[in-house]
């Protein structure tokens, strides 16, 4: 891709004096509306608006499902964005492939990129050809459960330590007048939560052998079908849930309406903003306290090709701005995301943020079905849970047949 060449990128002593010379308002279109969400992203527009630049918040209602085809018809249609949200992996990969994004490498070898953003999968999802397009900004991991204390206490049941406690606890739960687990209704959290239980319940190799390796034959086998037997007790324990947003359905654990949920660590946001105490308040299991394994998908920027020379400068600084080491743990701290960098100090993370840490630490990572699989493929599983979960006439065994289909023919 032939684009305008990137400037030096000053050390941060010196970025206010380019931003200030060179300033200019530059809009930034993302779907974190919730409330923890849009506190971790206030930290992102106070460091950007601090080079003397402006941020213009471009927030988008609702989930990244109803976000993206709007950002990308901007784009397509010529309206671009200075930068957008998106999570690394395939998401942007045909904008990138029509040459309408920028191109990050010299931005990111002046600044050492490969060298401090751990794991290196990270980086490796932001990479087209040998370049790099995208900032990644946070790694965030879907593989967690999160329980209300106060509502194993009405029940009377101890907080559950794995998978197989907390479906046990369901019948008291819901005794005591407790929904067990809240789903809400938007697709993306059925298909997450499916392949939460996935990673737990069949492992590493098996969740890689489908999602990876495309292999049909094991997507329709009988580990994959203990997977939809979970998921059947989840769409059990889910009924009653009636609420749409995944915020929605974390405030019912945070109020004590429902005993957990299967969701990524971003929901530590919304906890933090209800000022509950990680250990205190909440409990969470990472791997559903099966598998101490967690994904190293997340958030990052990609940053359209601009006519004006102006509102380039200012997505060099942005780029910059987003990786620099305050910015990381100012935003990830309110995020309840773990940083990309390795060397930043983060003796401020809860409970829970250091059991990810630890988990990361060893190197039990994995990549997620975001970096696996095309948009297109996700959003054909996406419309099998959200059927599933929605249908308890669509038997575990029907649902596996449907789901080695979508995996025969992915890519």
């Amino acid at each position: 891709m032939k684009i305008r060449s990137m400037a030096a990128v000053l050390a941060a002593s010196v970025l206010l004096p380019l931003g200030a010379a060179n300033a200019t308002d530059l809009e930034v279109t993302h779907w974190w509306t919730s409330g923890g969400e849009a506190a971790a992203v206030a930290e992102l527009a106070k460091a950007f608006d601090a080079t003397g630049n402006k941020w213009v918040d471009g927030a988008i209602a609702g989930s990244g499902g109803t976000a993206r085809p709007i950002m990308i018809s901007r784009i397509t249609g010529g309206d671009p964005m200075g930068a957008t949200q998106f999570n690394h992996g395939r998401q942007a990969e045909e904008l990138v492939e029509a040459g309408l994004m920028r191109d990050l490498t010299d931005v990111a070898t002046r600044e050492h990129w490969k060298d401090v953003i751990k794991p290196a999968s990270l980086l490796d999802s932001c990479t087209i050809d040998g370049k790099i397009y995208c900032a990644p900004v946070n790694i965030h991991s879907w593989q967690w459960l999160w329980l209300s204390n106060a509502a194993f206490e009405k029940a009377g049941v101890a907080v559950p330590k794995n998978w197989d406690e907390f479906v046990a606890a369901a019948p008291a739960l819901e005794k005591a007048g407790i929904v067990p687990l809240a789903v809400g209704g938007q697709a993306w959290q059925a298909s997450g939560a499916f392949d939460v239980l996935m990673l737990a319940l069949a492992g590493k190799d098996t969740f890689y052998k489908v999602f990876k390796d495309k292999d049909a034959d094991m997507a329709a086998g009988p580990e994959m079908a203990k997977v939809f037997k979970a998921a059947d007790d989840a769409r059990r324990m889910s009924k009653g849930t009636n609420v749409q947003d995944w915020n929605q359905a974390t405030n019912m654990v945070i109020t004590g309406k429902a005993g957990g949920q299967i969701m990524g660590d971003w929901a530590q946001g919304e906890f933090a903003l209800a000022g509950q105490v990680a250990g205190k308040d909440y409990s969470c299991l990472p791997g559903l306290g099966v598998t101490d394994v967690i994904a190293t998908g997340g958030d990052a920027f990609y940053f359209p090709l601009l006519k004006d020379e102006e509102k380039s400068k200012a997505q060099e600084v942005l780029a910059s701005t987003l990786l620099a080491p305050a910015t990381q743990v100012a935003f990830n701290l309110k995020k309840g995301s773990l940083p990309v960098r390795g060397d930043v100090d983060l003796a401020a993370a809860n409970d829970c943020m250091k059991k990810g840490l630890d988990i990361l630490a060893k190197g039990n990572v994995i990549e997620w079905t975001d970096q696996l699989l095309s948009a297109d493929t996700q959003k054909q599983k996406e419309d099998l849970f959200s059927e599933f979960f929605a249908n308890p006439s669509l038997t575990p065994e029907d649902a596996q047949k449907r789901f080695a289909e979508i995996i025969a023919s992915a890519d």
